[in-house]
């Protein structure tokens, strides 16, 4: 439980001098560091993080600062400071086994209400730092998972790879933008918008698919339309471009929690994430029956559920070249049974979910791939980035961002990259 402070009484003359201070007040953020880099920590070894709140960039003095220590190895800590323009809160810690510790800071007034910027809570510090990460175990993955994919492999291939292509009309010149359905197993058709440069030759073009983070939305029309085969697919199956109605009485009906239905999970091919997983492998395959598809480069990406389709992607079909996952979701859902800070936004645990955990995909990936992630994102948290890591075998690199959780990124947080086998000239990784 994060420590709040308690109010105060405030006089009518006070509440004015309050009212006249926050109509003034600039804009508060936090910066924080480790002494060391927070990736390179060994079991024991102090941790020291200092965490500075700032005012327009500046120090600022006289604040209630009320911090918290969680960590993988169950244990919490608490306590309370007042800031100081000349030196850091400074919060020594340690962690005797394999995964990480996390530093949350909330500032408050004297009257014990949180900060704002422009009316709205000013974001807290959410850091970490993290001990002998190739050591963080995985849960077990499902002993039949390859035999499991064989089959829904095999459920796709039954139905027939039709599409509809509807042109639509867009903005830039040289590019056709279409909404495209693709028949596929499951309930629903993949549904996205694909774009391409018109004319373009046979076999001359990359291509390029790309997955969306969770929520009830359409697809998004593509960016790189004018130099790849790109198209974007929304995680559902239903229509693109409606009014903002039919995608929130779908939140609020049909796909109210979707992914989270206990009754669902239980099973493997009942589970939301079976009929998402077939959409990925069906999109793939839009893509590789185009006849501008050069045969070589295929690249996959998305971000947070978007991050987990894209490592699916990778995992599913190795004619995929490059994966790129921005602070992907749902890697090593069982872990928090090994007692490490779960999710703060996962589903119930059960063995099921394992044949869609990203990081038993990223044991089978072929191609290069890159992560993106927040030391401070419990939403994803490190451990479990940790483990999507060490599972991949393949040319990889992980940055680490300090301060960034999975909606924000602390100013000038500093990255820390883990990497192997990699080189920036991978960048594009063509098949070979």
């Amino acid at each position: 439980m994060r420590t709040v402070f308690k109010s105060k009484p405030v006089s009518f003359y006070g509440l004015v001098f309050l009212q006249a201070s926050l109509a003034c007040a600039g804009t508060f953020t936090f910066m924080g560091a480790t002494d060391k880099n927070p990736l390179t920590y060994a079991p024991g070894e102090k941790m020291v993080f200092t965490v500075r709140l700032l005012e327009d960039g500046q120090p600022v003095a006289g604040k209630n600062l009320a911090w918290t220590r969680l960590g993988d190895d169950g244990k919490t800590n608490q306590d309370t400071a007042i800031s100081a323009a000349d030196k850091p809160l400074t919060i020594t810690t340690s962690l005797k086994q394999p995964g990480f510790v996390h530093i949350i800071v909330e500032a408050s007034d004297e009257y014990g209400k949180r900060l704002l910027n422009d009316g709205k809570l000013m974001p807290l510090f959410d850091g970490s730092a993290g001990v002998s990460l190739d050591q963080i175990k995985a849960w077990p993955e499902p002993a039949d998972f390859d035999a499991f994919w064989a089959k829904q492999k095999a459920k796709l291939a039954a139905v027939p790879m039709r599409a509809d292509l509807v042109p639509v009309a867009w903005d830039k010149p040289g590019v056709l933008l279409f909404d495209v359905k693709v028949d596929c197993a499951g309930k629903m058709p993949v549904s996205g918008y694909f774009c391409k440069p018109a004319n373009a030759k046979p076999k001359s073009l990359p291509a390029h698919l790309g997955f969306n983070g969770y929520g009830v939305t359409g697809a998004v029309k593509p960016w790189d339309g004018a130099a790849s085969l790109s198209l974007n697919i929304n995680a559902h199956g239903f229509l693109n471009g409606q009014p903002a109605e039919y995608y929130q009485n779908l939140a609020q009906t049909t796909l109210k929690r979707y992914a989270f239905i206990d009754e669902e999970n239980k099973s493997p091919e009942t589970a939301y994430f079976n009929g998402m997983f077939l959409r990925v492998m069906r999109a793939l395959e839009f893509l590789k029956a185009q006849p501008e598809w050069d045969g070589k480069t295929l690249i996959v990406s998305g971000g947070s559920q978007g991050g987990l389709q894209a490592l699916a992607a990778a995992g599913l079909d190795h004619d995929v070249t490059r994966c790129d996952a921005n602070i992907p979701w749902c890697c090593d859902l069982g872990g928090r049974n090994l007692g490490r800070l779960k999710s703060e936004f996962s589903m119930t645990w059960f063995e099921p979910l394992g044949y869609y955990d990203a990081a038993n995909h990223a044991r089978r990936i072929k191609c290069n791939t890159a992560i993106f992630a927040g030391l401070g994102d419990y939403v994803c948290p490190p451990s479990t980035i940790a483990v999507l890591y060490n599972n991949l075998t393949v040319p990889k690199k992980l940055d680490f961002q300090q301060g960034r959780t999975h909606g924000y990124t602390m100013p000038n947080g500093a990255i820390y990259t883990l990497s192997k086998n990699w080189e920036e000239n991978q960048s594009i990784s063509p098949k070979k």
